[in-house]
């Protein structure tokens, strides 16, 4: 069975940061992307930070230069350094992996990142 367990978030004020873990088990081959998703209060879900298998790098244009997504393939493990961050940061945050066979993708059940002004 496969599972994605998040750990890191939190409350923080706004300028500090966070970093954000989440290890995957039960997934031995095809990983493909794995990433950061988030999602605010009457908002929909949106890509932060993503990372291929080839080290092919993705961010969304708010967070570019102040985040940093990177893995390590070894722990299957996914991580989000987040630096200056501010309110509008705030959301929960959801891992994802996808395989390329069976193409599918899997998320964590979401971490709580609060940054207060």
């Amino acid at each position: 069975q496969v599972q994605l367990v998040e750990s890191g978030g939190g409350l923080v004020q706004a300028g500090g940061s966070l970093r954000l873990s989440c290890a995957a088990s039960g997934i031995n081959l095809f990983i493909n992307t794995m990433g950061w998703y988030r999602q605010a209060p009457g908002k929909e879900r949106e890509l932060v930070a993503q990372i291929s298998s080839g080290g092919d790098l993705s961010y969304a244009d708010s967070v570019k230069g102040r985040f940093t997504v990177s893995r390590d393939n070894a722990k299957k493990t996914v991580y989000l350094q987040m630096n200056s961050l501010k309110p509008e940061d705030t959301a929960v945050y959801y891992c994802q992996v996808t395989r390329t066979w069976p193409v599918v993708a899997y998320w964590g059940q979401g971490t709580q990142v609060t940054v207060s002004s």
